[in-house]
């Protein structure tokens, strides 16, 4: 497409944000409160911790919206949630530890200089920056991190968070279905009752002559 095409195009998506933008309600946050308890979180929650919180809410939340799916059976709404559960605990586990490790990559290789020539401690150090302070640097480190850990998790997603998630839905299935197992064992009325099958009673048998009334038959005929 040659740029008098594309040109039209993008000034419209610029006009329509725009428009969209301005529609939205403007309001401001007045309230010391909670001012203060989000400059709190900005500044005392680091993107591990972040990450964790969120895989925990999920894990209080998502598992019982399967298992009270009325639009599908017990079975597959176990299964379900066995695989959220999996792909949770998978992916909250993949995510703290890839940010918490590339924040501590990054505070290695972030050591201020002692001289003009840079080393690999100080390869990450801000150029330009004589003095800064420490919350400041804790930050840049942070910032820096978390945008390494992006970057890193774009090759776990699929190394690591897709067969831990496999393996974990398996384990789990294997032990709803255990657990299902045990629970009809211990629980005699569950198990089928053998006198619902349906066999054969003497009552309920169809009469058929004898073989010999046949046999005498066919001799009367022969005389």
């Amino acid at each position: 497409m040659s740029s008098l095409g594309i040109k039209p195009v993008s000034n419209f998506a610029r006009r329509s944000a725009k428009w969209v933008f301005n529609k939205l309600p403007s309001w401001e946050l007045k309230n010391g409160k909670v001012l203060n308890g989000i400059k709190w979180a900005g500044q005392h929650i680091s993107s591990p911790q972040n990450r964790l919180i969120l895989g925990v809410t999920a894990l209080m939340s998502q598992p019982f919206i399967d298992l009270h799916n009325r639009h599908v059976d017990d079975e597959t709404k176990k299964v379900s949630a066995a695989r959220t559960v999996a792909k949770i605990i998978a992916g909250t586990t993949t995510g703290f530890f890839v940010r918490y490790y590339s924040i501590k990559a990054v505070e290695a290789f972030t050591k201020k200089p002692d001289k003009a020539v840079k080393t690999l401690e100080s390869l990450l150090f801000p150029k330009g920056i004589a003095h800064t302070t420490i919350k400041g640097m804790q930050q840049y480190k942070l910032a820096l991190g978390t945008f390494l850990s992006l970057g890193v998790m774009l090759f776990t997603n699929f190394a690591i968070d897709a067969p831990l998630t496999k393996v974990l839905t398996n384990l789990f299935v294997k032990k709803v279905h255990e657990h299902e197992r045990n629970k009809m064992m211990n629980n005699p009325v569950l198990l089928p009752n053998s006198s619902d099958s349906k066999t054969p009673d003497a009552t309920n048998d169809i009469h058929r002559p004898k073989m010999d009334i046949f046999l005498n038959h066919n001799r009367k005929e022969a005389k």
